[in-house]
């Protein structure tokens, strides 16, 4: 008897209307919506905790799918959305993943930092804010590191029409949903109150599957 191949929903990538990127079966029965900044710890231990088991026990069989937005609370999270969003769409979760596992080499760079460095990342035009903050912070290392060019990677971050529109709907799409703390979770619609780890997450996904 053949066995039909199974589907790895992990390959199917969308962008979403809130400004967010969607991993998984559309159709899925549990839909997790992840609200993510990228200078909080507190997400970046969450991605480090999560990532395999979601995808690989969730995701990949279609039972469930994620969705990232971002929640932007400084021009350094700006700018990493921005990078992270840079590319195709399929491209994203990876991109997403290198700048929260590298979090910590790059947050270290950020709190030695002195005033007058920092005051290039708030004057000047928008475009050169963000190269600082990305030439200060190492992120065309990372970029790089993605197949990106450094040219490729500055094109991205100087659309400031695209970034104003990011950072509105990232503050109306968070505000919306109630999100007081990052990382916040939406699990079928619904906000999970204190919910901000792996460990406090994943009952809550079984929960859901199971009804």
């Amino acid at each position: 008897i053949a066995i039909a191949a199974t589907m790895n929903w992990n390959t199917v990538i969308a962008e979403t209307p809130a400004g967010g990127h969607r991993q998984g079966n559309p159709e899925a029965k549990v839909k997790l919506i992840e609200f993510v900044s990228y200078s909080c710890p507190h997400c970046a231990e969450y991605a480090k905790q999560s990532e395999a088991g979601l995808r690989i026990v969730y995701v990949t069989p279609g039972t469930l799918s994620v969705e990232v937005r971002p929640v932007i609370r400084n021009p350094v999270d700006l700018a990493a959305t921005m990078l992270a969003q840079c590319g195709p769409k399929e491209k994203f979760f990876l991109n997403h993943a290198a700048f929260l596992h590298s979090q910590d080499d790059w947050m270290a760079k950020w709190a030695r930092m002195g005033p007058a460095t920092k005051q290039r990342w708030t004057s000047g035009i928008f475009a050169s804010r963000m190269k600082a903050i990305a030439q200060d912070l190492g992120f065309y290392t990372i970029m790089s590191r993605r197949g990106y060019t450094q040219t490729q990677a500055e094109k991205c971050l100087a659309d400031e029409a695209g970034a104003r529109q990011l950072a509105q709907t990232s503050a109306d799409g968070a505000e919306k949903a109630g999100i007081t703390g990052t990382p916040g979770f939406l699990l079928n619609g619904t906000l999970l109150e204190e919910v901000h780890t792996w460990a406090d997450l994943q009952p809550a996904i079984k929960d859901a599957l199971d009804e």
